[in-house]
């Protein structure tokens, strides 16, 4: 496997290429200039030594009579060597070529290409002389306003290369410069990313970024990160389902969000508040909320939350089945006491006494069953308001159901978010009646009225102050003297299960009826036959 670079020295390979195509970059620009710069000043200097030639005496006498041609070798040979040119060259107004460096250029015709030379004009530019390209100057020799000649002095043009190697001692030096900058630049940068970072490097934090987005669509718990703004940086699917967030929530503050105050306060509150249960919308959720410090001071929070609705529903369904057995219990204790006297009443003798007690005992427990089948014709309803009614008598109480019932069988799901209700119900007003001395009575009414059931339950307690109606239904809050983390759920659970049906639960005191009532606490919930959330999923069905 290919080693992998470290920050700083991917940071230092990243610097050193750009400073070599900056150096690049920058050589091209060099060379172009310094080759506009050498044609304009060796076109300046060639155009001096022509002029200076042409102004010459000897040249001119060589040039004007021709029994004196043997002159101008010697004469162009003696500028060009103290003028440093590459060649200077004399010819006559034929452009007849007398003297050259090159030998092999005598005699032959000096081609001029668009110079004016021959008007009468000097002239200085490029041009191409035995293959080999020069910067020129042709400047005419004249003698009684005539051209008599012309005398030529060129430089050649040096080679990308030979620019190079001239050039190459300041390109090296602005490479050891700019790298010994790049170099400390890539440290001191590396170091300062490093500390952002948490000293973690490039892949490092991609693998940390994996595992994170993996473990936030994996977990089933939600997840909700916030800064020391208030601003959401991390969100998971599940938190984002669980507190109805939009897509779009990242980034944006909870404030903006729109969310009950209560939740607000829970997700950005400063001060710790252990493990807290709220309601959101028809479901109920604990959160776990761990504050996160920078430098000592406050840098955003991470929220875990969990849906405990279904939990609440089995604990509740489980209460149910607790008060079932506990019924049950406290029939066999009935049944064994009521054999207990059937058995003394035999050793006496008393059989007519037995007879009497036998139809006594089991016309009250047949009328008390048949007036609840009667009036409620769901089984698993009925069973539950016999056996609550039999823990009620164990407790000293009395639970009637009221004349005014009348419930049908129910649908399966339905059935079960009544017996839930009822049971919360019930079991909230007889521990009512537990808090204080002497005997109680419970009254319970089920009916349907506009396709939902009505479920009233109330009772003989001291009824609930007006400032605490809104209060028992927050979640872990109770009136009752306990400290069992068990308290406080009923009411909350209740609310919740009548809210997702579309339903409601108030509450109100005996001071809110007649002045005759006697009940100290009535209870009202309403649960549709058919749940809010069904109608949309029977839409997509058809």
């Amino acid at each position: 496997m290919r080693p992998r670079l470290t920050l700083a020295g991917q940071f230092l390979a990243l610097q050193l290429t750009i400073i070599m195509i900056v150096l690049i970059v920058v050589t091209g620009v060099a060379l172009a200039q310094f080759d506009a710069a050498f044609r304009q000043s060796e076109g300046r200097r060639m155009s001096a030594i022509a002029e200076t030639g042409a102004s010459t005496e000897t040249i001119r006498i060589g040039i004007a009579d021709p029994a004196q041609r043997g002159l101008l070798p010697p004469a162009g040979e003696s500028l060009r060597t103290l003028s440093g040119a590459d060649f200077v060259i004399i010819a006559d107004p034929d452009l007849r070529i007398y003297a050259s460096p090159d030998p092999s250029d005598l005699e032959r015709r000096f081609e001029v290409g668009p110079s004016p030379v021959l008007d009468g004009r000097a002239w200085s530019g490029s041009m191409e002389h035995n293959n080999v390209a020069y910067i020129a100057a042709h400047v005419p020799v004249i003698a009684d306003g005539a051209v008599i000649g012309i005398v030529a002095a060129g430089r050649a043009v040096p080679t990308i290369g030979q620019r190079l190697i001239t050039a190459a001692p300041g390109i090296l030096s602005y490479l050891a410069i700019a790298g010994l900058i790049g170099f400390a630049g890539s440290l001191l940068l590396s170091r300062r990313v490093k500390r952002q970072t948490l000293g973690l490097e490039p892949d490092a934090i991609t693998r940390l970024v994996r595992h994170r987005e993996a473990m936030l669509h994996g977990i089933r718990e939600g997840v909700l990160g916030l800064d020391g703004a208030g601003r959401i940086t991390v969100v998971s699917e599940s938190a984002r389902e669980l507190l109805g967030l939009p897509p779009d929530a990242t980034g944006r503050t909870i404030s903006d969000l729109g969310l009950d105050p209560e939740l607000q306060t829970a997700l950005i509150s400063d001060e710790p508040q252990g493990e807290q249960v709220i309601a959101v919308r028809d479901r109920v959720i604990t959160l776990n909320r761990m504050p996160l410090t920078e430098a000592g001071a406050p840098a955003g929070s991470v929220t875990t939350m969990r849906d405990r609705t279904d939990l609440l529903a089995l604990q509740s369904e489980l209460a149910v089945s607790k008060t079932t057995t506990d019924a049950l219990r406290a029939q066999a204790h009935e049944f064994s006491n009521q054999l207990h006297v059937i058995s003394g009443l035999l050793e006496l003798g008393e059989h007519d006494e037995v007879q009497n007690y036998v139809r006594k005992v089991g016309g009250t427990r047949a009328q008390l069953t048949d007036s609840v089948k009667f009036l409620i014709q769901d089984p698993a309803v009925a069973a539950l308001l016999i056996a609550k009614t039999s823990l009620a008598a164990e407790q000293g109480s009395t639970l009637t159901v009221s004349d005014e019932s009348a419930l049908s069988p129910l649908p399966d799901r339905l059935v079960a978010d009544v017996v839930t209700v009822v049971g919360n119900l019930i079991d909230n007003a007889l521990d009512a009646l537990s808090q204080h001395s002497g005997p109680g009575q419970v009254e319970v009414t089920l009916a349907e009225h506009a396709g939902a059931v009505s479920v009233r339950v109330r009772d003989t307690g001291p009824g609930i102050p007006e400032d605490q109606h809104a209060k028992i239904f927050e979640r872990g809050y109770s009136t009752k003297d306990s400290q069992s983390r068990a308290r406080g759920y009923g009411l909350a659970l209740t609310q919740v299960i009548c809210a997702r049906r579309g339903g409601s639960v108030t509450v109100r005191s005996g001071a809110e009826g007649t002045s005759s009532a006697p009940w100290g606490a009535e209870f009202t919930a309403r649960l549709p036959r058919t749940p809010a959330d069904d109608s949309g999923s029977r839409k997509e069905n058809r």
